[in-house]
């Protein structure tokens, strides 16, 4: 991660759309704290950016030309992978979200984000931090949704064992020798069929149902 208090957190944008691109760069531009360092209007270009650049975070539009957004975070999660995908579009179906989160992107926003809104996010997905706008949260977690009598998979139990550990997405991806995006999957999966919303809830709920024994 870059030190914020010098220079700030580096970033890329990319949206195909020449307005909403320079409206973006418009609003982070007097935010000390964040340097644009490249724009692009196409994954491929981003690509390239991103191999240039060495950016904080990359934000990341879905419908673009050459290479679209789930591609495109696919490719930076695989190659460059210290560098955090921001998806920042105006669709917010399930199916595109689903694919946006499977395909590495540690947050999803739409463009009615505010600014403070939008440079927080940025922040905390240079930190490693899952950001969701509300709705997109509320969509995921409602498609993934099983009956709370459903099993866990002996995968989701190693992720929840993880969990209770203390470890972090990246540091449970690493124990279990799967991709982070893999990961997190699994955790909406399980928060699902325990009807819980974050971490801490769950590991209290499975060890309550006898899921978890810890010590």
């Amino acid at each position: 991660m870059a030190d914020e208090g010098v220079g700030g957190l580096r970033i890329v944008v990319v949206d195909d759309h020449t307005v909403m691109r320079a409206g973006v760069i418009a609003l982070l531009a007097a935010e000390d704290s964040i340097e644009i360092v490249g724009e692009a209007g196409d994954g491929r270009a981003a690509l390239e950016l991103v191999e240039r650049y060495d950016p904080d975070v990359a934000l990341v539009d879905l419908r673009m030309p050459v290479l679209d957004g789930v591609a495109t975070t696919a490719e930076i999660v695989a190659r460059y992978p210290r560098t955090r995908v921001l998806i920042l579009t105006t669709y917010d179906t399930d199916t595109e979200i689903e694919r946006g989160v499977e395909a590495g992107a540690i947050g999803y926003l739409l463009k009615d984000t505010t600014r403070e809104q939008l440079v927080d996010a940025i922040h905390a997905a240079a930190r490693g931090e899952t950001v969701l706008a509300p709705r997109v949260a509320e969509k995921l977690v409602a498609r993934m949704r099983r009956p709370v009598q459903d099993p866990l998979t002996d995968r989701e139990t190693d992720v929840l064992n993880a969990v209770a550990d203390g470890l972090t997405n990246a540091e449970i991806g690493r124990r279990l020798v799967i991709a982070e995006a893999t990961v997190k999957t699994h955790l909406l999966r399980l928060f699902a069929k325990l009807d819980v919303n974050d971490r801490t809830r769950a590991v209290v709920v499975a060890m309550e149902r006898g899921i978890l024994e810890r010590p």
